[in-house]
């Protein structure tokens, strides 16, 4: 029986990937164009304003953001800018993951789990958002882009805090070293995330003086809880990711009571409305159907995701220095290597196909839900247009409008596709292999179709369960 070394010992006289602190010619190609575009914005932002904002950016990008803030809200989006936002998540995908792996900062499922919980976020400030809660001077901070921006003004900070004031203890098995890690990390987090709750809730409190605030007063409290708990639980994680796991989830803890607050409690819409009823039912099929699709997924590659951590091998990832070239070009060489008898099964129960297949199903159940049955509408220019060639079929077939829809459904198409895109996405993953160096692109390509599927499926479940 062949070993891993054996047949990796084969791979000696092979090209060896580049060292992961290079910048590949496509990486440095990224960098000096996202330079050069920021430079050349700013000067004609400085030189040439009318053109580069008054007919540039501001209709395209700022007067939405304004308007979706405003008390019309929800405002769409444009082919012009849709366009601009994904050509802008390429760019910052290609150029971050060379900048992360430079910097070598941890691409593993702790990471994974940590960059989830800021996700879950955003759609949680959103929702509050979306609900009128927020001061006017504030909220534009809440709106798409922005609010991704804005978080990741937090989430860099929380890191560079996180690893700086604690990341010396990081390894050590000894408690009182333990005890010093927690301690700091508690205190530091406690106070970033009261100048959290302070920035964002506190003076939103006035603009709705007539609501009873029982779960409010509970909310910070229950906030450094779970950031305490969190602390506790992940003793032996590095720094950085361990701060970031932590203040993600207290803060999306912070933002979700105040959920609660709104359904014990309403508070009266800019628009003057005030909601009547809160269904509670679609978030049993939004969140329960994607969850037993992920429990199945999970059962099925559980045993060989162990297996493959005892190797210590990565799903997927080759090991170190052999190129993808070199692997593929031999399959029976490496037909008995772990990486490629385990990979496939354990990635089923990876967080990173788990994470995706949740936020797209959650996405496509949640579009059908609010648009077929609760009449809401669809932002995006190219789901719409799946939609609207779902209402055609639906039309051609005589079916009448559900509950309060003013359409007959369409929005069941969309869900379709978004069920076929992840079943592509996995099988995807599940077949792909990557170089040690591009552990960080795959991440990082993970978090950008998260922000896309788990992020809007959230919103959209909150806004039916609070009815906003």
């Amino acid at each position: 029986m062949v070993t891993a070394a054996e047949i990796e010992a084969l791979f000696e006289d092979e090209p060896r990937s580049l060292d992961s602190s290079i910048y590949s010619p496509l990486e440095k190609a990224a960098i000096w164009f996202a330079l050069g575009l920021l430079l050349s914005v700013a000067f004609g932002l400085i030189f040439a304003n009318d053109f580069f904002w008054t007919d540039g950016l501001k209709p395209i990008v700022w007067d939405p953001i304004v308007k979706d803030a405003g008390t019309a809200g929800d405002a769409g989006y444009s082919p012009e800018n849709t366009a601009l936002y994904a050509c802008t998540v390429l760019l910052c995908v290609l150029i971050l993951q060379a900048v992360f792996r430079k910097w070598n900062l941890p691409a593993d499922d702790r990471m994974m789990y940590a960059l989830i919980a800021w996700v879950v976020l955003a759609p949680v400030l959103r929702v509050l958002e979306d609900s009128d809660f927020f001061n006017s001077d504030i909220d534009w901070l809440l709106i798409s882009p922005i609010i991704h921006l804005h978080l990741a003004v937090w989430l860099i900070a929380t890191a560079f805090i996180s690893h700086k004031m604690a990341s010396k203890w990081d390894g050590s098995t000894e408690d009182e070293d333990r005890e010093k890690s927690r301690t700091t990390l508690f205190v530091l987090l406690g106070m970033m995330l009261f100048l959290h709750w302070s920035m964002l809730y506190q003076p939103s409190y006035a603009t709705h003086p007539e609501i009873e605030k029982y779960w409010i007063a509970l909310s910070f409290p229950v906030a450094l809880y779970c950031l305490f708990h969190i602390l506790v639980r992940t003793a032996d994680w590095p720094a950085l990711t361990r701060g970031l796991i932590a203040f993600g989830s207290a803060a999306s803890v912070l933002g979700l009571f105040h959920w609660l607050q709104f359904i014990a409690t309403p508070w009266q819409q800019e628009s003057g409305r005030v909601v009547e009823s809160q269904p509670l039912w679609p978030a049993l099929i939004v969140l329960g159907l994607p969850a037993i699709a992920c429990y199945y997924l999970y059962r099925y590659g559980k045993d060989d995701a162990r297996h493959m951590k005892l190797t210590d091998y990565e799903p997927g990832v080759l090991p170190d220095g052999i190129t993808l070239k070199s692997w593929e070009s031999d399959a029976e060489k490496v037909a008995h290597h772990p990486v490629e008898q385990l990979s496939r099964k354990a990635l089923m129960a990876n967080p990173m196909v788990l994470a995706m297949v949740f936020g797209q199903l959650c996405d496509g159940f949640a579009t059908m839900v609010g648009i077929d049955l609760f009449g809401y509408g669809e932002k995006h220019p190219v789901s719409d247009a799946v939609i609207q060639f779902g209402i055609g079929i639906a039309d051609s077939m005589g079916l009448e409008p559900l509950m309060e829809s003013d359409n007959p459904p369409g929005a069941w198409l969309f869900t379709i596709v978004k069920a076929v895109l992840v079943a592509a996405i996995v099988w995807l993953f599940v077949e792909m292999r990557v170089e040690r160096r591009q552990v960080h692109l795959r991440m990082l390509i993970v978090l950008a179709v998260l922000i896309v599927g788990l992020a809007p499926g959230l919103r959209d479940i909150g806004r039916l369960t609070l009815d906003v």
